[in-house]
């Protein structure tokens, strides 16, 4: 076990400044390491599209400096006294959140994403006052409750996407009841959280369509997905042959768009289960929903229990995401590519190989 830290570490990470989004090296302190806590190097960290909304503000809610990353896989190397499910040498996860209550309905259901005292992994606040910050950063220290660790068998770079996108995609279904076999499915959306959504369905056996915009990820979402089927929204015709054939869509669209195209395409008693974070009101009519008791629902990345889970599921099915490994220096550009979704499919960061600790940084925001 390693020993209790009585100093404040020093970590260098990315942070944007503004609203700009534009992330460049930022040196800052991370907390002592206390009973439960675990530190970890990191290694990978994968870029999902909120980095964007939050860098950006899009949400209205950022703060800065903030060091985006919140698909963090990294290896530990020193834990508290009171730590007992990892060690040093563990290679582990660290997701969305890193801290909740423990005392409400959600947390006591071990479903901690729901708690509305839930805190960030960035962008928020520690109960001591402290800014979180995030993965596109040397190190993280983190309560050993939101750190898990990764099964051997997946590569430390493949499972770090899984950590938000694959538990994403996850979550939902085994909540809703969608997890046998014979299932038609439908992916709305083809980015980084709809190709793990195709991978997950077809793994549990579905017949999976994808939907999309245009025709041009038809032969990625056939060929080299696996999709069942492909489905362009824009052509009335094949929508209308479509209808009432889906048992539910996971639609992973960030942006605004209508819903009435997609709920058509539901059967009876069909969910549509919003994944996107849009920051403006969607709309329907209500007889979409009325005449075929359909159902809108959203769900929330997924628990700590689920996210052990998926990262083991993946295992036994032999899933990897497929991604773009890039060094920190090239974070800006990839943010960019994903801004205009020129990724297939996530972008992640090899942190530990770009040597972030010697860049020149700047600390508060003043040169060091």
């Amino acid at each position: 076990m390693g020993s209790l830290a009585q100093q404040e570490k020093t970590v260098v990470g990315w942070a944007a400044r503004d609203a700009s989004g534009h992330l460049s090296p930022y040196t800052y302190t991370v907390r002592k390491t206390g009973p439960e806590d675990v530190v970890v190097k990191v290694m990978y960290c994968g870029i999902c599209h909120t980095d964007i909304h939050q860098a950006k503000n899009h949400l209205g809610a950022s703060k800065y400096p903030m060091v985006p990353g919140h698909e963090v896989v990294g290896e530990v190397v020193e834990v508290g006294p009171e730590v007992t499910k990892h060690r040093v040498g563990d290679v582990v996860g660290v997701g969305v959140i890193v801290g909740c209550c423990r005392e409400c309905r959600p947390c006591k259901a071990n479903v901690e994403q729901y708690c509305n005292k839930r805190i960030w992994s960035y962008n928020d606040v520690y109960t001591d006052g402290r800014p979180t910050q995030g993965g596109f950063a040397s190190t993280m220290v983190v309560d050993q409750k939101f750190v898990v660790k990764i099964p051997a068998g997946l590569a430390p770079e493949q499972a770090a996407p899984l950590l938000c996108a694959g538990v994403t995609v996850y979550s939902p279904l085994k909540h809703f009841g969608l997890t046998a076999p014979g299932l038609r499915g439908g992916i709305l959306g083809l980015g980084g959280v709809g190709h793990m959504g195709v991978k997950v369905a077809k793994a549990m056996g579905h017949h999976v369509t994808v939907i999309s915009s245009s025709n041009k990820k038809r032969a990625e979402a056939m060929d080299d997905l696996g999709a069942d089927a492909y489905l362009v929204s824009s052509d009335g015709d094949a929508m209308a042959a479509a209808a009432d054939s889906l048992d539910y869509i996971i639609d992973t669209v960030p942006v605004h768009h209508p819903m009435e195209p997609y709920l058509s395409l539901l059967k009876l008693d069909g969910k549509l289960v919003l994944l996107g974070v849009i920051g403006e009101p969607l709309s329907f009519v209500s007889p979409m929903v009325m005449l075929g008791r359909k159902s809108i629902t959203g769900s929330f990345i997924g628990s700590m229990d689920e996210t052990a889970e998926v990262l083991q599921f993946c295992v036994d099915k032999g899933l990897t995401s497929q991604i773009e490994v890039v060094k920190m220096g090239y974070v800006n550009q990839a943010l960019e590519r994903l801004e205009r979704n020129d990724v297939r499919y996530r972008f992640v960061v090899d942190v530990a190989g770009s040597n972030v600790e010697a860049a020149e940084v700047e600390t508060n925001g003043a040169a060091a």
